[in-house]
């Protein structure tokens, strides 16, 4: 449909979705985008985080390791007063060892580790290291940046909500951008026509290019937030999606009181060989991939290694270890796995950019990069659409009420009973959702109770009322 063309009225869902899409892409547009731009800064992290501590985590190879033991007591003698948690032995060639202390002043899910050169055994530095994956000071504080923007649990809302929404806005999106009439490609950008026509044009090409990548970051985002996260718990529990565990528990009475040193409260502090020990006991039953090696938390308990790198194939086995023996008394292999704990481990790798190393990482800019330009041209498209006539500042206006009325009744109880759900499930999204119709219920009133029974202004061309009453994408 050409620019000069009359702005065509059709019923149906359509219109109730460019009402939804408008609301949803003008209220919750800033918390997505914030969320884009710091998840593009996130997948950014690694190469930035390598060089800016690269003299603490990386040396020149010697060809020649000391025992893991070794090097782990030369960390202690570095940190003599800290709780020794694990230790993750180099990786590779010209890597460092990292040993995992706890230590005074330290945030939750944080540890101190001390860097370690596995040539000669000698200390390179020490860094608060975050989490599972390890995160060094720089992306940690991107890491809570993009998760609470540094608020704690209340700033947690901001994200949740984001990924609330986002999986609506771009599927709302996607069929309005299918369904509506343009005579220009679907799959290719317009570079002629009006100023808005052309917004339109990258806003709805590339949405449709990247809609998988938004509804994996909107799903696998969702794993870590507070409400609907619990009750994504919830529901991998209720399905037996659980990921599975070594057990500990050391059931030989010899092995109780091992020879590592014994603290008043029970927790036991391993021995220097049995550190290599559970480490060569960890690589004979084919861990052979990155691992951190937990302590024993206390006495008649074993060591647990587990493989901890992200890349694909996934290596994500575990092994339990009698420290006293040095044999692997349990085994948990990542193909054992239930089909959901796989999921989610491939989910959070994926959605943190490890999955597939750089390519991963690519993926994660080009879709954030996306977000980003989708809320601006959506923005812009809003502004453009806006009347110009008299000098009072209005901007665009939704699609014309009433659409709902145009549905068949029991479609419309499904829509409802959907919505309902959905926002049972997650929170934030069914508590938005009610302040939207609130508000547009409000807004509704006002119009009515100031022109009577029309939503045109006295004066305004019976057109452009029209035209700002048509969907958006057309």
């Amino acid at each position: 449909m050409s620019d000069s063309e009359p702005p065509v009225r059709r019923g149906g869902v359509r219109p109730m979705l460019v009402r939804l899409h408008f609301y949803a892409g003008i209220l919750v547009g800033p918390f997505l985008l914030l969320t884009a731009l710091t998840g593009f800064l996130y997948a950014l992290a690694p190469q930035i985080e390598n060089a800016l501590y690269r003299d603490t985590i990386f040396v020149e190879s010697s060809g020649t390791t000391v025992p893991v033991g070794d090097q782990v007591a030369a960390a202690r003698e570095r940190q003599p007063d800290g709780t020794l948690l694990a230790v993750r032995p180099a990786a590779g060639p010209g890597d460092t060892t990292r040993v995992l202390f706890d230590a005074p002043g330290l945030g939750e899910s944080e540890r101190l580790a001390v860097f370690v050169n596995p040539g000669n055994a000698q200390v390179t530095g020490e860094l608060v290291a975050y989490g599972s994956s390890g995160a060094l000071p720089f992306r940690t504080w991107l890491s809570h940046l993009h998760a609470n923007l540094h608020l704690g649990d209340a700033g947690r809302n901001y994200s949740e909500l984001a990924a609330s929404w986002l999986w609506l806005i771009a599927l709302a999106g996607f069929v309005l951008w299918f369904t509506g009439r343009r005579s220009g490609s679907r799959w290719r950008v317009e570079r002629s026509g009006s100023a808005r026509r052309r917004t339109l044009s990258w806003h709805g090409v590339l949405g449709t290019w990247v809609i998988l990548g938004m509804l994996f970051l909107s799903a696998t985002g969702l794993t870590w937030s507070r409400f609907a996260g619990a009750n994504v718990t919830e529901l991998k529990a209720s399905l037996d999606w659980k990921t599975p565990t070594v057990s500990t528990a050391l059931t030989d009475a010899d092995h109780v009181g091992h020879e590592g040193h014994a603290f008043p409260g029970g927790e036991v502090d391993p021995a220097v060989d049995e550190w290599t020990q559970a480490l060569q006991s960890a690589r004979s039953a084919q861990l052979d991939g990155p691992v951190e090696m937990v302590a024993p938390k206390k006495s008649g308990t074993s060591f647990v290694v587990s493989e901890i790198g992200k890349a694909w194939p996934t290596q994500a086995d575990s092994v339990a270890v009698d420290p006293m023996s040095g044999k692997v008394v349990d085994v948990v292999r990542f193909d054992d796995y239930p089909i959901g704990a796989k999921l989610s481990r491939w989910g959070i790798d994926a959605h943190m950019g490890m999955l597939f190393g750089l390519v991963n990482q690519i993926l994660l800019l080009i879709v954030a990069g996306t977000v980003v330009a989708s809320v601006v041209w959506g923005y812009r498209m809003w502004w453009l659409r806006r009347p110009t006539r008299g000098h009072a500042l209005r901007l665009g206006r939704p699609a014309r009420r009433g659409a709902w009325r145009e549905i068949p009744v029991l479609a419309v109880v499904v829509l409802l009973a959907l919505a309902v759900g959905v926002g049972l499930f997650l929170p934030l999204f069914g508590i938005s959702l009610a302040a939207f119709v609130v508000i547009d219920l409000i807004i509704g009133l006002y119009r009515w109770r100031k022109s009577g029974t029309t939503e045109q202004s006295p004066g305004e061309p019976a057109q452009e009322a029209a035209a700002e009453a048509d969907e958006l994408l057309v």
